[in-house]
Formats: structure tokens, C-alpha cells, sequence
């Protein structure tokens, strides 16, 4: 069976379910993996599923300086591979474009990664198409190795188009996790190489909720429509503008917004609620397990995304979260970005609003607060459309096929 190195730029992470629920769905299909990180973990807890995960953990060095008798090591055992010259070549190509401490930084945990491969190593995959996929592509070309992608989100529009050319020149084959960006990164490599697996949802985890028969309209202080938002606190989730849309609310209605998830933003959006004097309306949960979002989407009334692109250029891809609130018949609201609107059809099993919008959302989530028959009609008709069209087992069966693993059949565990 194959024996293939997953390289992530962190492991494990909250915030990337995604990825250790593709890692479990693969080892359950026979695929032999062994995990190398870029970086070691930050998050103070883990979710379940990264406790099932069989494969092995190896973390390159974050930063050269940290390591130096590793990496040295590292590069005089593999300057003598055949490919040695070619990686260094193209890595100096990158370099004259980019010179940035991180390329450089990239090499040397190439160096490692090639010099460290488990015997037996057949392929390098890589999640993210920026830094990870970098590093994969030098130590695979060192060891003479393919190496395939994973693209999500950040990754395809924060790098330049020469970088995005090139890789996709050299790897194997691509999967990415929406149609749309599926759609633009075949129009920089032969479209048969880039392969669209959504990430779905394995939902013996997200079990169909018992059917709500009490719903508050936000009339009474004691009985206040609870507001959920799950995502980390970084500029494309659009935390402002909710907090915004929700300071414009009606004096009548009452609310309670609760967030998980944690980020760089985190200290600035408290801020900013006090600011708009919401702050004793808000509950700051952090990043949760699992099983903690789980309670949280089962208690809440309604759902909010207000997704953006950034002034980087980053966007979300396919937010599971969106997905996630679906699966327990929780109405959603985000915006109009193209992942999303592959998940949401407007009306129709959510709202959907522009981006940085703040009256049309808060218009939107007033809407729902005061209609508790719309927000069921729109959670169950979530509900259906998510579990019909986004569960897990598709997507990994693309991905079983491009690694060559011929059973659907998974292994018991």
C-alpha cells in the first residue's frame, strides 16, 4: 500500500478539522501516512478526531537558527542526492523573486524533510498551496519523489501567479475544495490536473439535532435570540462588520452573540464591541473542541458569516462551518463570496448579503429574529441540502483514486 508524507504548515489545529478529518478517512482506507509540520502546535487542546489519527508527527524547525546541527546535518547528507541541483537551482530562481527570510527558511526545512523521509516514501503531499507546498516541492525534487497539493483558501490568492504557475507545473495533481477556485487555478495548468473535492462532512459526528419547538422572536430580555458565529479572528471573517450590524440592531430586539474561535484580532474586536457599548451582550467562548461548537450550534437560533476578502487578497474557500451549523438545522446568513454561495443558495436555505455590508445584514439578521417560522423553514431546508450534497465520503473517494488506493471499503478501527 502507498506510504505518503503529509506536510502541514501546523498540526494539530482547531481551526483545520478539514484536514485531520482527511488524514483519518485515508488511514481508514489503507493509506499508509506519515505527518511532518512546519510548526509545532499552538492551540491549548485538540478535537477528538486528532486523537484517532494513527500517523506519526515529525516537526521540521520553524525557524533554521533554532535546529542549526540538524539542518546542517540535513544538507550534507542531501547534497549528494541526484536532485540536490535542481532543487537548489529552482529554489534560487524563487529566491531572486521573493528574497524573503521565509524562502530562505523554506530550503533548510527542505533540507530536513528530505534528509528525515520514513523509508518507503512514495509520494509528498502538501496542504496549502504557499509555504507547505514549497517546502514539498524542494525536498521531492531532491529525493526524485512526486509530490501532490491540497489548496484551500489563503493559499491560492496570496501568492504570485509565477509561484502558483510553476508548482502546479511540477506536481502531480491538485485537488482544491470549491468549483470556483477549481475553476481559476485550471486556467493556470492543464485543467485535467486540478480535481474539485469538497471537504463534506462526516456526520456520525454531526448527528441530526432533536426538532426545536421553542423559538424566541427577541421580545423578552430573559429569552434573548442567541446569535452564533464560529471562525478565527482574522480580517476575511468580517468580525468587524458583524459587530457593526449587530450595534445597529433595533433598541426592541434582544440578543446574545456568542463566538468561538480565537485569533490575532481577538484583543481589537473586544475593543471594538465596548466601543459600540455590546460588549455586555457578547460571550467570548475562545477556541472550543469539537464537541464544545457542537453544544453551541445545538443552542443557538441563528448562524452569521460575514465573510470578506481582505485587503491581502485572502478569502474563505469552503467555510465547514457554514456546513457544520447546517447539519444541526440552524439558519444561516453570510455573504455573497463564490465558496459560499456554492453551500448557500440564497433564500432558499440561507441569506445571503454583500460583504462588508453592514445595514443589509443587520436588516437580515432583524429579518430572522423576528420570523422564527422562516428560521426553521431555512434550517431544515440547510439541513437536507447539506447532508444531501456535502458529506465526506465523495471527496475522499477522489482523493482514495488520485493516491491509488483501489477500496472504498474503510478499515475498522
Amino acid at each position: 500500500m502507498a506510504r505518503v508524507v503529509f506536510l502541514l504548515k501546523g498540526y494539530p489545529r482547531l481551526s483545520e478539522t478539514f484536514i485531520a478529518q482527511e488524514i483519518l478517512a485515508l488511514e481508514k482506507r489503507g493509506l499508509n501516512i506519515d505527518l511532518f509540520s512546519l510548526r509545532k502546535p499552538t492551540d491549548k487542546s485538540v478535537h477528538p478526531i486528532h486523537k484517532e489519527i494513527r500517523a506519526s508527527i515529525t516537526y521540521l524547525p520553524e525557524y533554521l537558527y533554532q535546529e542549526p546541527l540538524r539542518t546542517l546535518r540535513a544538507w550534507k547528507s542531501v547534497r549528494h542526492l541526484s536532485g540536490f541541483e535542481k532543487a537548489y537551482k529552482i529554489w534560487r530562481a524563487d529566491l531572486i523573486r521573493d528574497p524573503s527570510p521565509n524562502r530562505m527558511r523554506r530550503f533548510g526545512q527542505a533540507l530536513v524533510l528530505a534528509n528525515e523521509l520514513p523509508p518507503g516514501t512514495q509520494n509528498l503531499h502538501a496542504h496549502f498551496l504557499h509555504t507547505p507546498t514549497s517546502v514539498a516541492r524542494y525536498a521531492a525534487i531532491m529525493s526524485g519523489l512526486p509530490f501532490t497539493i491540497s489548496a484551500h483558501a489563503k493559499d491560492i490568492w496570496t501568492i504570485p501567479e509565477w509561484e502558483i504557475r510553476e508548482k502546479l507545473n511540477d506536481c502531480s495533481w491538485l485537488v482544491t475544495c470549491t468549483a470556483a477556485h477549481r475553476d481559476h487555478l485550471a486556467k493556470l495548468a492543464p485543467p485535467e490536473r486540478i480535481h474539485l473535492a469538497y471537504h463534506g462532512l462526516d456526520f456520525s459526528k454531526f448527528p441530526i439535532p432533536d426538532l426545536k419547538t421553542n423559538f424566541n422572536e427577541g421580545k423578552e430580555p430573559r429569552t434573548p435570540v442567541i446569535i452564533l458565529s464560529v471562525g478565527r479572528l482574522v480580517e476575511k471573517k468580517g468580525y468587524d462588520i458583524l459587530l457593526r450590524a449587530l450595534a445597529s440592531l433595533p433598541q426592541s430586539l434582544h440578543w446574545h452573540f456568542e463566538h468561538a474561535g480565537s485569533g490575532p484580532l481577538a484583543r481589537e474586536l473586544r475593543h471594538l464591541a465596548r466601543t459600540l457599548h455590546i460588549a455586555d451582550r457578547i460571550h467570548w467562548h475562545g477556541a472550543l473542541p469539537q464537541t464544545e461548537v457542537l453544544r453551541l450550534y445545538r443552542s443557538a437560533d441563528l448562524f452569521v458569516l460575514a465573510s470578506r476578502i481582505s485587503r491581502a487578497g485572502d478569502r474563505d474557500g469552503l467555510p465547514n462551518v457554514l456546513m457544520e451549523a447546517q447539519s444541526q438545522s440552524l439558519p444561516c446568513i453570510s455573504t455573497d463570496l463564490a465558496g459560499i454561495k456554492e453551500i448557500i443558495e440564497p433564500r432558499q436555505n440561507g441569506l445571503i448579503v454583500n460583504p462588508n455590508a453592514i445595514q443589509p445584514l443587520a436588516d437580515a439578521i432583524t429579518k430572522l429574529i423576528r420570523d422564527p417560522k422562516e428560521r426553521s423553514r431555512l434550517g431544515r431546508a440547510g439541513e437536507q441540502h447539506v447532508r444531501t450534497h456535502f458529506s465526506v465520503e465523495p471527496g475522499i473517494e477522489i482523493l482514495a483514486k488520485l493516491f491509488g488506493i483501489n477500496t472504498s471499503k474503510p478499515e475498522a478501527y
